[in-house]
């Protein structure tokens, strides 16, 4: 992340718009829990500095102000199916936004859909996949991708890849290690996605990378003959914020990404 060559003050207005058009927010409107798109305005409609994150917490918040932020977009924002009342965790980070007149803009869903910017795609892209298709269905969209790996590799060999790449705050990256050897055919579906582990299963994978597992997804791995990988939540959704600050780089702003690993 860096300064673009040519600095740009952008109107916020012309910034969200180019941001829902490119990440084709509105149609993921009935599907997301979040409210996608810009949550937090600001007063200044001018736009230089953006930072990004994929959780809008008051420790990333703070680092966005320190920064000197005008806008700050994450994957997980502050307002999930609405906010009914601004107390507790929800007023310290509204409040600090607000007195530092920090816009935030939120992308959930559409950024793990995202073909080329999304969490999917970027894991993807650090697995090498080729013949990419979508995957993980999602009420006539497709949140994650599908692909096969160049050369076949071990399950050894993939959790390297993985370990050495992702930002799981020195937690490891799990596997459930019952498929069959090598690995050609990976499905992924980033962050909380166990519950496409039967579409992987349907679609004749070797083997699903997600972020985070759910108790029976052991018993279904094992029975199913499907390995396994979980990266972590946060670790597999770092890839969307990081390439859209490319993008607003690409674009003419400066941009940062601060990183907040959870382990989890």
């Amino acid at each position: 992340m860096g300064t673009a060559d040519a600095m740009l003050d952008m109107d916020l207005s012309d910034l969200v718009s180019r941001l829902d058009e490119s990440l084709r927010t509105e149609d993921f409107a009935d599907l997301d829990a979040s409210e996608n798109g810009l949550q937090v305005d600001r007063h200044d409609d001018s736009v230089t500095r953006v930072a990004f994150s994929v959780d809008a917490a008051v420790e990333t918040i703070e680092s966005a102000v320190d920064w000197g932020a005008d806008l700050m977009v994450v994957h997980h924002g502050l307002s999930w199916d609405g906010i009914e009342r601004v107390t507790g965790r929800h007023h310290a980070r509204l409040a600090r936004l607000l007195e530092a007149d920090l816009g935030l803009y939120v992308s959930h869903l559409p950024l793990d859909a995202h073909p080329d910017h999304g969490n999917a795609a970027g894991l993807a892209d650090l697995l090498s996949l080729s013949g990419r298709e979508p995957f993980g269905a999602l009420g006539g969209e497709s949140i994650g991708q599908r692909g096969r790996l160049s050369t076949p590799r071990s399950t050894e060999a993939v959790h390297r890849t993985l370990e050495e790449a992702l930002d799981h705050g020195g937690e490891g990256v799990q596997v459930l290690d019952f498929g069959p050897e090598p690995i050609e055919d990976v499905a992924i579906v980033t962050g909380s996605g166990a519950d496409w582990f039967d579409e992987a299963v349907d679609a004749g994978v070797d083997a699903f990378v997600t972020g985070e597992g759910k108790g029976q997804l052991y018993h279904q791995a094992r029975e199913s003959a499907v390995t396994v990988f979980l990266g972590g939540h946060y670790a597999t959704e770092t890839f969307g914020v990081r390439a859209l600050a490319t993008v607003l780089e690409n674009w003419g702003l400066e941009t940062t990404f601060i990183d907040a690993p959870t382990g989890l």
